[in-house]
């Protein structure tokens, strides 16, 4: 909820519904994924999210707002997981089929992290991260670099050498990484909200970037909408 640049995101109204709503009703139709854990802070004001993930009967886990590593540990480890799916609670636009894509590749072949968050070629906001909570765990109990602490699988790719990362990328009629699909800007959030307007009557839920795409190449006034809105560095 204490967002810098749109504080209360994630709660904020999206075709009727909190925007998390949206993350957690799209990671339902996954195939691949057992179940889902709300890793977020014990500041007071995380009360009004934690309120929204248990009316919904959502595992919830509260840790450090700072040490954002940590947190996601602890919160995997309360769900007794073998390997993660991170996901943040702004991509409300996730695509389920992109998600098991990820699991599946990871399963399939000899590796350490699956992503399609580091070689852009997805749009931003359809991304997936597959690893090892063990691996992650190690990560946390011995780095202590603050950009580690609060961007989960930094480490990971910033030694290649150390893990077996397998980068997906998308296929060319699905490749858009200018486009934005995540909730950091109040631009961000017309954006969203009109893209659900247009293709929740017809398919609900269960659009993904294909549909997105499709609706953004007909119509090139929605994605100006967030087109000015730039992605925050992570060093």
């Amino acid at each position: 909820m204490g967002s810098s640049r749109l504080p209360g995101k994630v709660l904020m109204d999206v075709g009727g519904v909190p925007a998390i709503e949206r993350v957690v009703r799209r990671l339902a139709l996954c195939r691949r994924i057992h179940d889902v854990v709300l890793a977020t802070t014990t500041s007071a004001a995380d009360d009004a999210l934690d309120a929204w993930a248990r009316s919904r009967g959502l595992a919830v886990y509260r840790g450090s707002e700072d040490d954002v590593l940590d947190r996601v540990v602890r919160a995997q480890r309360s769900m007794r997981s073998d390997i993660a799916v991170e996901v943040t609670g702004d991509c409300t636009l996730l695509d389920p089929e992109v998600i098991d894509l990820g699991v599946d590749t990871f399963f399939a072949n000899t590796c350490d992290v699956v992503t399609n968050a580091r070689v852009p070629s997805w749009p931003q906001g359809a991304d997936v991260q597959v690893f090892r909570l063990d691996d992650l765990a190690h990560v946390a109990a011995t780095v202590d670099d603050p950009a580690v602490r609060e961007h989960v699988s930094l480490y990971f790719y910033e030694n290649p050498d150390r893990y077996r990362i397998i980068h997906l990328l998308a296929p060319a009629s699905l490749q858009a990484p200018e486009q934005r699909l995540q909730l950091d800007y109040p631009e961000d959030l017309r954006f969203i909200r009109e893209v659900y307007r247009r293709l929740e009557p017809e398919y609900g839920d269960r659009f993904g970037v294909r549909e997105i795409l499709e609706l953004l190449r007909r119509n090139a006034d929605i994605a100006r909408l967030n087109a000015s809105c730039i992605e925050k560095a992570v060093r």
